[in-house]
């Protein structure tokens, strides 16, 4: 669709069209909703910016009916991460795993950021009731009582528009004007430090970029730390950290950085297509809706780069979001449903934002003393191995207070050939035993059907492990693909049932 009547109501209008912005029309629009996305910029940003997403966010991709447009431009990876000293002993680790993972897919994913972009873009462009603007850039919201009024600044000799939305979402990056709207403070989790990014294409027939390392290393020398990762091809990146008193200006120079990669590359082996300097942040802002404005990635939350999940973040957020602006619009579900979308989130991303900022502060050690009793700490305990964190959501719309509830649940096949996700859609489901679901009321059978639940049962082995591990014969899981709640007995899935949010 194209920008249309302003007096048209739309259900929802998506300020920003980066990849948040562009998964949130896609889940939005294949739900039968109509959406306006209004974007500044005329064309994709012509450079990379993020680099990773993990098997989570290639699941939501499924979801979103993505899969096949990812895979597309995105690679897999059975590396992973290595925090490595000065003199070359590794301090932590998280394993690079070969194969499937929890979430039915490969668990790493590199990728080139304006391909993604192009992708998920023309993909949301494509549904006939999603309408996207380029180079409208959003300059002012006003509030009513049944919807928002957006007035947008149009492209030269192009006066300005309005238009008109039920709900906005503000996707609009760290400086958001949503959120400036909103008027809500950020709470500062402590990390704020320039770092030089370098996005390098190599020559695949040079001997010393042969040699490059094909994990991601964090190189942790306390004289220039400073991390290495190989995003694809001939695309490798390195980010290094300013040093106190270090100019940015001076730092993006080619004859400064130059000889900081001299023990990996020289000038002839590459051609440089980045160099600039960023500040990486740590914030959450402490309030992500208002009445009929809402935020989501950037524009609520920064997470520094050292565990790969700064854009990750923001694509959670549209699966949580996107399911429940769905029911409420449907009018299956009252407006307070997005109430449970901030408290949900917040402690969540945290959980990620705060394993970043400690891996940021054993990278970041510049003070030799220190690195040095750093270095001694992890020789004697060994390396210290970690994952990406699975949290729990934080209260919201999930019945059980412990996990499992909250916890996303994993992806395996089913017996009869498909990943579950594609047995279910994009909708709830009951999963259990024979013997469990056998068990319920007509009552239970029948809400069952009239709120189109989803009923699994056969599970095979990997649910069967799950319920085993978890006390339970049965759950109910979200279309976000979190556990709601847990079960032991016919009885319990009735009173669980019961407490479905619609």
């Amino acid at each position: 669709m194209q920008p249309t009547d302003p007096d048209y109501l739309y259900d929802v209008a998506i300020v920003g069209f980066g990849p948040t912005g562009a998964l949130l029309a896609n889940l939005l629009g294949r739900a039968g909703r109509s959406v306006l996305v209004l974007e500044r910029d005329p064309e994709v940003h012509p450079l990379p910016r993020a680099v990773h997403f993990d098997g989570e966010v290639m699941r939501i991709f499924q979801t979103a009916g993505l899969a096949e447009a990812i895979l597309g431009v995105a690679r897999p990876s059975a590396k992973g991460m290595r925090f490595i000293n000065g003199a070359g002993e590794t301090l932590m680790e998280r394993r690079g795993t070969e194969g499937v993972g929890p979430q039915g897919w490969v668990n790493n994913w590199y990728f080139h950021q304006p391909r993604l972009d192009s992708a998920l873009r023309e993909s949301a462009a494509a549904l006939p009731n999603v309408t996207v603007a380029l180079g409208h850039e959003v300059v002012r919201l006003d509030e009513h009582a049944d919807y928002v009024r957006l007035s947008a600044g149009a492209p030269v000799r192009v006066r300005g528009v309005t238009h008109q939305a039920r709900y906005v979402v503000g996707c609009d990056g760290a400086r958001s004007l949503v959120r400036r709207h909103m008027g809500v403070d950020n709470e500062d989790l402590g990390l704020h430090q320039p770092w030089l990014v370098l996005d390098l294409l190599v020559d695949p027939a040079s001997p010393r970029a042969q040699a490059l390392p094909d994990h991601t290393m964090q190189l942790c020398d306390p004289s220039q730390p400073m991390t290495i990762v190989h995003v694809g091809g001939r695309r490798h990146r390195w980010e290094i950290m300013l040093m106190p008193g270090e100019d940015p200006d001076r730092a993006i120079r080619p004859d400064n950085f130059w000889p900081l990669l001299s023990r990996w590359i020289a000038p002839e082996d590459a051609v440089i297509e980045r160099a600039a300097v960023y500040t990486f942040h740590s914030t959450i802002t402490r309030q992500w809706r208002r009445r009929r404005l809402l935020l989501a990635g950037d524009a609520c939350h920064q997470t520094p780069p050292f565990l790969g999940q700064g854009m990750c973040a923001g694509l959670r957020d549209t699966a949580n979001l996107a399911w429940k602006l769905d029911a409420v619009l449907r009018r299956v579900a009252t407006d307070s449903l997005l109430d449970t979308y901030g408290s949900e989130r917040i402690p969540h991303v945290r959980a990620f934002i705060e394993l970043a900022v400690y891996l940021g502060s054993v990278i970041q050690a510049t003070d030799k003393r220190g690195a040095a009793a750093r270095d001694r700490h992890f020789r004697e305990q060994g390396a210290e191995v970690f994952d990406f964190p699975q949290p729990q959501l934080g209260p919201g719309a999930r019945e059980d207070a412990a996990p499992p509830a909250g916890v996303v649940f994993p992806q395996p096949r089913l017996p009869d050939g498909r990943l579950l996700d594609e047995a279910i859609g994009w909708r709830f489901a009951v999963i259990g035993t024979r013997a469990a679901l056998g068990g319920v009321t007509p009552q239970t059978r029948q809400r069952w059907h009239e709120r189109d639940v989803a009923v699994v049962d056969e599970v095979g082995p990997t649910i069967e492990a799950w319920f085993a591990a978890h006390d339970c014969t049965a759950l109910i899981l979200r279309p976000d693909r979190y556990v709601f709640g847990t079960a032991r007995t016919a009885a319990e899935l009735d009173a669980l049932t019961s407490a479905l949010p619609y």
